[in-house]
């Protein structure tokens, strides 16, 4: 019989792993929900963070339209967060997968911006490679 979250009243939380009323926690304190954090707080990276209005850098999302211009949804510590789309000269390596890729991904290029190995005349694909950077595709 799990608790009702409002049988634990104000200023308190359920802990629905132990089953118990805990108190709701204030900024930078741990957390594994957002209903554990006092008000106007999220539970981000395992701590309680100021909420970020939606559509803004950091911001929670699930979609790429979720965030604003020149942005994307990408997962960073695990969460689905906006992040800036790469610039000019900015590394845009991806690994091929693996635990790097799922917990912490970047943005592709910006618009116009194609990520291309910097010193090599042409397009060779080596994954292992590592200097890949946004550049401004050869017309």
């Amino acid at each position: 019989s799990l608790m009702h979250p409002l049988a634990c009243g104000r200023g308190f939380s359920c802990d629905r792993h132990f089953g118990l009323c805990v108190p709701v926690r204030g900024e930078g304190h741990y957390c594994r929900r957002d209903a554990q954090c006092v008000r106007g707080l999220s539970c981000m990276f395992g701590k309680c963070h100021r909420s970020i209005p939606d559509g803004q850098e950091g911001a929670r999302c699930k979609v790429d339209r979720d965030c604003g211009a020149s942005m994307c949804c990408a997962r960073h510590h695990g969460e689905q967060v906006c992040k800036r789309r790469l610039t000019l000269d900015e590394s845009c390596y991806v690994p091929d997968g693996g635990l790097a890729f799922s917990i912490n991904q970047i943005c592709p290029c910006d618009e116009g911006l194609l990520c291309r190995e910097s010193s090599g005349k042409e397009f060779i694909y080596q994954p292992e490679r590592t200097s890949w950077t946004c550049q401004v595709p050869n017309l």
